[in-house]
């Protein structure tokens, strides 16, 4: 799966989908973490929701309004939560 190819198609800030997702590691409707073929991703936004997620695929779709699209390399193990962060 990590052969895939990545790529992110951004519509007029209010849609996206990308390519060569791997997983999910957060969502809600303010902040979606994601995992891609060329690293971490997160999309900062508002009233963002998940309209289509295939992990088998490795493609995501997402509509609400996108304000920021941040990549950050992978670290080798998942980020530690805000709890796990605060009780070092």
């Amino acid at each position: 799966m990590e052969n895939r190819q990545h790529s992110l198609v951004l519509r007029e800030r209010t849609s996206f989908s990308a390519t060569g997702v791997i997983h999910v590691d957060n969502y809600d409707e303010n902040i979606i973490t994601l995992h891609t073929t060329m690293g971490i991703l997160t999309v900062k936004g508002e009233e963002l929701k998940i309209s289509n997620l295939s992990v088998n695929e490795g493609t995501l779709e997402v509509s609400g309004k996108v304000d920021e699209l941040i990549y950050s390399e992978n670290q080798g193990k998942k980020a530690k939560g805000m709890l796990q962060r605060i009780f070092k």
